[in-house]
């Protein structure tokens, strides 16, 4: 009976008054992610399970679990997620320890990140920025004069991230390191940090995670081989020149799907990390503009319905908002940026697009969390008077 207190059921019908162009942008970029994994994993598929289309079947699982875990977190209010905050924050940091352990973790390609749930590989990491996001919502709403006034506020948070970095940098996870890091500090400047503290922090954290890269011989050379990868095109720059490879191929209009070559063997990690060179092979460079354009449109309208949520004075699901929308868009730029020679080689996957379960999930749970912020904003609409409405949206436009 507690339980069910704690949950207030979304209809169908408020849930079809969600932000539309939100909703088609999702919906548009999950059904290109479910055909791209089809496309790009049937030769692995093929040679490792004797099945073209057993990573297309688990993808469409992955997104049966994401819909019905993301109906869940819908029925759920805001104000749980902000009582919460702290216990899924700790969570989270139990989940980056367990994974290190022996007997619990799994590994793979030397990277100790998963936690095997039978049904699919739980990434820690994943769980860890979504979590994060939430705690430091609601710490900007609880201390919000602190992070505004002094150094302590801004630092404190910070200190908390970088036990978290720690964990990750064990796995390793460079790449999530980065993406959680740079959301936090984010978060903090729009919660109202001053812009001299942010930029000394922010040189500080690059000076840091530099050092990080460097330290490392393998992250070294992935650094030096981006920069050139023809120089040894068999090598270290392998992946790298397969993917502009890839891009050659595409040219403006794409061979036309199912029609890769790359695909067959020679890109590595072609329906994970490297799915965005084996669509714009596909589908040219016009199919990749689409994409980014579909992912601007949807983090535009997240971002947009964060801002009403700050204007009916609900700073918790706006810092929801923008955070989940930055933790998406550091995951494309530096996937993107990855597969076009622009950054250096990195383990990141394209969210909703590449193939995952944990990715997939999550991100899509965070989603309608921000479908669920939507839904409040319209009942908060509701309760004020009408002239108030009107002022909240032409603000908002």
């Amino acid at each position: 009976m507690i339980w069910m207190k704690m949950f207030d059921p979304v209809s169908f019908r408020e849930f079809s008054r969600v932000d539309s162009i939100f909703i088609a942008a999702v919906v548009s970029i999950l059904a290109l992610g479910i055909v791209m994994v089809s496309s790009a994993s049937i030769s692995i598929s093929e040679s490792i399970h004797g099945h073209p289309y057993f990573f297309m079947i688990r993808q469409g699982f992955y997104l049966i679990l994401g819909a019905f875990f993301g109906w869940v977190l819908l029925s759920l209010p805001t104000k749980q997620l902000q009582k919460w905050g702290i216990l899924m924050m700790l969570f989270s940091l139990v989940l980056l320890i367990l994974v290190l352990l022996p007997g619990i973790g799994k590994s793979v390609n030397g990277s100790r990140r998963w936690i095997n749930l039978v049904v699919f590989n739980l990434q820690a990491s994943e769980v860890a920025k979504v979590c994060m996001v939430v705690y430091v919502s609601g710490y900007l709403v609880r201390r919000a004069d602190r992070v505004r006034e002094g150094w302590a506020g801004f630092v404190l948070p910070l200190f908390l991230c970088s036990i978290f970095l720690l964990f990750l940098l064990f796995e390793p996870d460079f790449g999530a390191s980065v993406v959680l890091l740079g959301t936090v500090m984010v978060l903090l400047f729009l919660g109202g940090a001053p812009l001299y503290q942010f930029l000394l922090l922010m040189m500080a954290a690059v000076a840091m995670m530099g050092v990080v890269a460097i330290s490392e011989s393998y992250r070294l050379k992935r650094l030096m081989n981006f920069t050139n990868p023809w120089a040894d095109p068999f090598n270290e720059g392998y992946q790298l020149s397969q993917a502009l490879i890839a891009y050659g191929r595409g040219e403006w209009f794409g061979l036309g799907l199912g029609n890769s070559v790359q695909k067959l063997s020679y890109l590595p990690e072609a329906h994970t990390d490297f799915v965005f060179s084996i669509w714009v092979e596909e589908a040219g460079m016009f199919g990749g503009l689409l994409l980014i354009f579909l992912f601007a449109v949807m983090l535009a309208r997240a971002f947009k319905i964060g801002h009403k949520a700050m204007l009916l004075s609900r700073p918790f699901a706006a810092y929801m908002c923008f955070g989940f929308s930055i933790l998406i868009l550091a995951q494309v730029i530096i996937n993107i940026g990855v597969n076009t020679g622009f950054l250096p080689t990195k383990g990141l996957t394209l969210p909703l697009i590449s193939y995952g379960g944990s990715s997939l999930i999550i991100t899509l749970g965070s989603l309608f969390v921000v479908a669920r912020v939507d839904i409040e904003n319209r009942r908060a609409e509701k309760d004020l008077g009408t002239g108030d409405v009107d002022e909240i949206k032409e603000s908002v436009k």
